[in-house]
């Protein structure tokens, strides 16, 4: 199964400013994660992001947030981004089947979110250097389970390339500069 441009959107799951301290390598997840948005935006693939309970965990950090669109910033009380009816709504009003997914916890609304997401028919492409856990332990456990489940499990350079297809292109230029 090949993951297409035009198939595909991106859903980045609670990474927010009072949460992102407590996770495992949380610099690092967010580097890989700001990587990711600037590769998707060169390749003009549709970017929601959530925010569990911002009122307590406060909004989403500010540069994953600039990355973004007006109304692209959904809060949501339910661990799994499916439960919420306009983030639902919003990811099936894009008619894209796959939803590349990153964010936090791996193991709680990551995990959630990916299980139900393949109940509902689409298939969810996590990024394992993408995703994390308060506890590593956990994300690994998580990423074995979503891929059991039947979850796509890659990297985000390998997801770039694969989107951009072909070389030779001002996008493969834009991409090959960004992962360099």
């Amino acid at each position: 199964m090949r993951i297409l441009n035009a198939s595909a959107q991106c859903l980045v799951i609670d990474m927010q400013e009072r949460l992102l301290p407590v996770i495992h390598d949380s610099n690092k997840l967010i580097d890989k994660v700001l990587l990711l948005l600037a590769g998707l935006k060169v390749l003009q693939v549709p970017i929601l992001i959530s925010e569990q309970y911002p009122k307590g965990l406060g909004p989403s950090l500010e540069s994953i947030a600039r990355c973004v669109e007006a109304g692209k910033i959904l809060p949501k009380i339910s661990f799994s981004c499916v439960d919420d009816e306009a983030i639902l709504s919003t990811l099936v009003q894009t008619n894209r089947c796959h939803v590349i997914v990153c964010g936090v916890e791996a193991h709680v609304c990551v995990q959630q979110t990916v299980v139900d997401l393949l109940v509902q028919g689409y298939t969810p492409v996590v990024l394992a250097d993408c995703v994390s856990s308060r506890n590593p332990e956990d994300c690994s456990a998580a990423l074995e389970r979503m891929r059991h489940e039947g979850a796509v499990i890659t990297r985000v350079e390998s997801l770039l390339f694969e989107l951009t297809r072909y070389a030779g292109s001002q996008t493969f230029k834009s991409i090959s500069h960004l992962v360099k």
